[in-house]
């Protein structure tokens, strides 16, 4: 039975469908915000997001997974004041909009693959998803639950619901006023949040659209997580995720404005929400030199499965502080888990024993993995049975490899997917033309050419190609050495 910690109920529950009958679940999980790197802090909720998704898939529940690409609406503030920060990172990098958002979409998928995360159902962007959030607004105005800030925008009315804030376990409308956040001009009540936004004047926005209110407007952030999950799984969720920072202000207007627009409750049932990743103890951030991306990570000489197994050691719900010496360890695990499996790979196999499910020792291992992720994703947990099982002498070799591959498909550390020449090298490590991946021995071959006939120019160029790939090429003595790139 899976049992998931719920931020609705502050307890955790056994899992079960809205539709109690139905083996599919609803999942929707807050994206990402695309105008800046995905860094370590992103991939460790993603990852665990990732977790969630094969345990349920392997409790055999049919899983449409829809996830978010916010490109338009996330003001600087959740209380509705600042730039979007997409028109603020356009200037940043000098790129439009539109341009921004797929580049830095790109490199949000290209992290997720390197970390082994499986890719949602379905990926929605809000920019094209425009109408429906335009008709949810509509409804809601309809039904009397907005009002307008001339010259800001179409705004939620609080004041309206008979419970607001629940998720977070306290209603800021009853806030003693010192608690309470400056206030936008026009807003009725302090938790009132923007549903669309216009344009002001000088403001020349690249993303606007024409509405009833406004010829040049906007959507706001916390509408298009409602209209999309709506448009795509139906008025109710099984599960919800995102991050601890989403619960008070972002989630807690989700259930506002979507319990009222469908007229049913729970909008989600089970919400599962993330805490934080630290860096030495601190907030990630370039202003302190600690923000780091996947590609940081590999440049220091380090696996993306080092960085997934050191995210599998924390649960989800508890901070977790990420440093390198921590990274090492989990690297050095890493190296001897793959030792462990390429040698029960290599090992001659019974596979009689790879077919015995009824063996005593091998059912409680997998019975006690399974207890640990299905028990609100005790990954950590999960980790030590693995580690007891391929340190258990009653198993064989055959049971142990099997038993391996079953908790990696949970896991989602790629066992299987993994070349030996690749994952197996360190820093400085030197290796045969036999250990390079096939296309750069054909590379290798093509340079050994262009030596032969004195063509530098296209040797040193090769040279570069190995560079880029993560090995050097060291001429010495009318010879090549190939080595691996040195950790900074």
């Amino acid at each position: 039975m899976i049992k998931l910690f719920n931020t609705l109920s502050k307890k955790i529950e056994e899992f079960s469908p809205i539709h109690a009958d139905s083996m599919q679940v609803g999942l929707y999980a807050c994206g990402p915000t695309v105008y800046d790197y995905t860094h370590i802090g992103h991939l460790r909720k993603y990852v665990m997001d990732d977790v969630l998704v094969r345990v349920l898939r392997n409790a055999s529940y049919e899983v449409k997974h829809v996830q978010n690409i916010t490109d338009v609406g996330h003001l600087v503030s959740d209380d509705d004041e600042g730039e979007d920060k997409m028109e603020k990172g356009a200037r940043k990098y000098g790129k439009t909009a539109w341009e921004l958002a797929q580049q830095f979409e790109n490199y949000f998928f290209y992290s997720m693959d390197k970390m082994n995360v499986l890719r949602p159902t379905l990926s929605c962007r809000a920019t094209e998803h425009i109408q429906s959030q335009l008709d949810l607004v509509l409804d809601l105005e309809k039904k009397g639950f907005t009002y307008i800030i001339e010259k800001d925008g179409v705004y939620f009315d609080t004041s309206k619901l008979e419970k607001y804030g629940e998720l977070s376990g306290h209603d800021p409308r009853f806030a003693p006023r010192e608690a309470r956040i400056e206030e936008i001009e026009g807003k009725r009540n302090p938790s009132d949040f923007a549903l669309w936004k216009f344009e002001k004047a000088g403001e020349n926005r690249q993303m606007v659209w024409p509405s009833p209110w406004h010829p040049r407007s906007f959507p706001g952030w916390h509408v298009e997580c409602s209209a999309m999950s709506i448009e795509h799984l139906g008025p109710q969720i099984d599960i919800h995720t995102g991050g601890i920072d989403h619960i008070a202000v972002h989630h807690a207007n989700e259930i506002a404005q979507s319990e009222t627009y469908t007229e049913k409750k729970p909008f989600v049932k089970y919400w599962v929400h993330h805490n934080f990743l630290r860096v030495d103890g601190e907030k990630m951030s370039k202003s302190l030199n600690n923000f780091y991306t996947i590609d940081d990570i590999i440049k220091k000489g380090f696996s993306p499965e080092a960085l997934r197994l050191l995210f599998l050691n924390s649960h989800y719900r508890s901070e977790q502080n990420f440093t390198f010496a921590s990274l090492e360890a989990s690297q050095n695990a890493w190296q001897k888990l793959l030792q462990i499996y390429f040698a029960l790979k290599k090992s001659p196999r019974d596979f009689s024993d790879e077919q015995d499910d009824e063996n005593e020792i091998s059912q409680k291992f997998t019975n006690d993995f399974l207890t640990a992720v299905e028990n609100d994703l005790n990954t950590s947990e999960a980790l030590a049975v693995l580690w007891q099982m391929l340190k258990n002498t009653s198993l064989t070799n055959s049971q142990k490899y099997r038993l391996l591959l079953d908790f990696d498909r949970i896991l989602g550390l790629g066992l299987i997917a993994t070349k030996e020449s690749n994952l197996l090298l360190k820093p400085n490590q030197e290796l045969q033309v036999s250990d390079l991946p096939e296309k750069l021995q054909k590379l290798f071959a093509e340079r050994e050419e262009a030596r032969l006939d004195k063509d530098y120019a296209k040797a040193d160029q090769i040279r570069l190609e190995f560079a880029k790939a993560g090995y050097q090429l060291v001429d010495l003595n009318g010879s090549v050495i190939i080595k691996t790139q040195p950790q900074n």
